[in-house]
């Protein structure tokens, strides 16, 4: 909080004069940027389908109701498959991921010059891709099916993972380690008995977090061919049967809401 002097009075200020042309101009380039995108969105977008966007929507709830409720019964198969995919799909991810993490995090990788930044790439490349395009690669290499589903869902869970667990390694206490190294134990040993127990509830909160997390995106795997409650939603919109697209989505809002609460009740657990 500057104080500006002007002879013998002094004036306070929050900001100098600098300091306030500098936070004007980049308020301008703020709203500079903000009126250049949505004018290019502006003109790219068919306004009149904007305009009837109502009345299509009206039109699509009417023919949804009444939903097909004994199409329900064929939905158990597609359900459990999407379930098959996001457990399978954040175990072999956190499997993946827990290793990359202690070669990131700076207390455990063995080179900071090396290992570090071709470990941190790895997790970076992750996050940047999402699951739906990791399942579009999947299924163009290995065939549409649950295999691609699972491997979309661990690849894009390694990145979130492995974050988050080298975070938890570098914010741990060292002195535990520390100690049992001075005591004359191995450093794989210090580690095991000194690290891995204090961060343990943590990946597993994690781990739980993002299976929860690859529950939602594993229902619209199918959509691309990988498997699960996704492709009975696309061939039912392919098909325009409304009424059972309707059945679809109350199933996968269900499936939804009951791993929110399982997800948790286990978090809940754990702390």
């Amino acid at each position: 909080m500057p104080v500006l002097v002007r002879g013998d009075t002094r004036e306070w200020r929050r900001r100098t004069a600098g300091q306030q042309w500098l936070r004007f101009a980049g308020t301008l380039a703020v709203a500079a940027v903000v009126v250049s995108a949505a004018s290019a969105i502006s003109a790219q977008t068919t306004w009149a389908f904007v305009l009837d966007a109502g009345i299509q929507l009206r039109d699509l709830g009417m023919r949804m109701f009444p939903p097909d409720a004994p199409y329900a019964l064929a939905l158990g198969r597609p359900l459990l498959d999407t379930l098959h995919i996001a457990t399978l799909g954040t175990a072999l991810g956190v499997a993946i991921a827990i290793p990359l993490g202690f070669l990131c995090a700076r207390p455990t990788t063995p080179s900071q010059l090396w290992v570090r930044p071709i470990a941190l790439l790895a997790l970076v490349a992750s996050r940047s891709v999402n699951a739906i395009i990791w399942a579009l690669m999947l299924v163009v290499l290995l065939g549409p099916g649950l295999l691609s589903g699972v491997l979309a869902i661990a690849f894009r869970s390694v990145g979130f993972v492995g974050k988050l667990v080298y975070e938890a390694i570098e914010e741990a206490p060292t002195l535990p380690v520390t100690a049992m190294e001075a005591t004359g134990a191995r450093r794989a040993q210090a580690l095991a008995f000194g690290l891995v127990p204090h961060i343990l509830p943590t990946v597993a909160g994690i781990s739980i977090y993002r299976w929860e997390i690859n529950i939602r995106e594993a229902t619209i795997l199918g959509l691309v061919g990988a498997g699960g409650i996704g492709v009975a939603l696309q061939a039912s919109i392919d098909a325009l049967a409304w009424s059972r697209v309707s059945v679809i989505l109350l199933g996968i809002l269900a499936t939804v809401l009951v791993a929110e609460l399982v997800s948790a009740r286990v978090r809940r657990g754990l702390s």
